[in-house]
């Protein structure tokens, strides 16, 4: 021992925060929004009120397709615990585990009860990426040099590629696909709307609902890991459970938020068209130069030439 800690231990680990990818999107989307709260002033009437809710409705879909790409909580669980703390000590602590399933890897959670234990701050959140550019395996490995406490490595163990619980390949595959049909839901946002600006109002409907059904089809191909027998992950006499996380629900919502858009956009356009063209701030305008073209001037040169 050195001053109570493990020589293998290069230094003590702090707990993440937030991540800077998730920080990076909402700071895009924040400028785009305060840049249109900017120009709000500018529109007189009714119109700027359907104004901040056709363009904020926008931003929160788009933000939510981007950001859910890079959480970490589309399946979670918690589970509290007595369990031994290093490598070659048998010292117990009492901690909460936790384990946070994103479509980019996984975060495992140690927390202290209380925090300061064994003369350490036990407070951990170590990821362990699965994304193309990243190696499992790798990073668990990098994992034991650290030497990261046991329960991590535990937990982070049942889903290398040589575990017999087979959970790497089920997560990541199901992963990979969510995300790749995230990331076409959120070309069709663009697309919806490209054609509301046009405007193609019933287009950009119809690009809402296929909007929305990449995102339950994401939703249905991350939910193809529960069709498999789960491994168990158990700590003593208590066993890790997990179940859909905040983003998973989020994404539903949202998605379930598109249909309706879609579908009350396409059921104004063929029952209620003025309705429709008043919300998206059409309807006034084409008044607007009804009103304005009050005299009608006529050549009579063309008239008497029968033109």
């Amino acid at each position: 021992l050195f001053d109570g800690v493990y020589p293998f231990y290069p230094q003590k680990r702090k707990a993440a925060v937030f991540d800077v990818s998730i920080i990076i999107v909402i700071v895009v989307f924040l400028t785009f929004t305060c840049s249109f709260l900017l120009i709000i002033p500018g529109i007189r009437g009714r119109a700027r009120l359907y104004w901040i809710l056709r363009v904020l409705l926008s931003l929160v879909v788009g933000v939510v397709i981007v950001v859910v790409q890079f959480t970490g909580d589309w399946e979670t669980g918690w589970v509290k615990a007595n369990t031994t703390y290093k490598s070659f000590s048998h010292a117990l602590v009492n901690v909460d585990i936790g384990l946070h399933v994103g479509l980019m890897g996984v975060n495992v959670t140690l927390m202290g009860n209380p925090v300061n234990q064994l003369n350490e701050t036990i407070n951990y959140n170590e990821h362990f990426t699965w994304s193309f550019e990243g190696n499992y395996d790798h990073s668990y490995n990098e994992g034991l040099e650290k030497g990261l406490p046991s329960p991590i490595l535990y937990v982070a163990e049942k889903f290398t590629t040589q575990s017999p619980c087979g959970l790497h390949r089920q997560y990541r595959i199901s992963s990979h696909y969510a995300s790749a049909i995230l990331w076409v839901a959120f070309c069709t946002w663009l697309i919806s709307n490209m054609l509301f600006s046009m405007p193609v109002l019933v287009y950009g409907g119809y690009m809402l609902l296929v909007t929305g059904a990449f995102m339950i089809f994401s939703l249905l191909s991350f939910s193809t890991v529960r069709n498999s027998p789960m491994c168990l992950i158990q700590f003593g006499t208590a066993a890790l459970h997990t179940g859909y996380g905040g983003s998973f629900w989020l994404t539903l919502v949202i998605g379930l938020l598109c249909f309706a858009s879609g579908i009350a956009v396409v059921t104004l356009h063929y029952f209620n068209l003025n309705l429709l063209k008043t919300f998206f701030d059409l309807h006034e305008d084409n008044a607007k130069e009804y009103q304005e073209m009050t005299e009608v001037y006529i050549n009579p040169h063309f008239v008497n030439k029968g033109l």
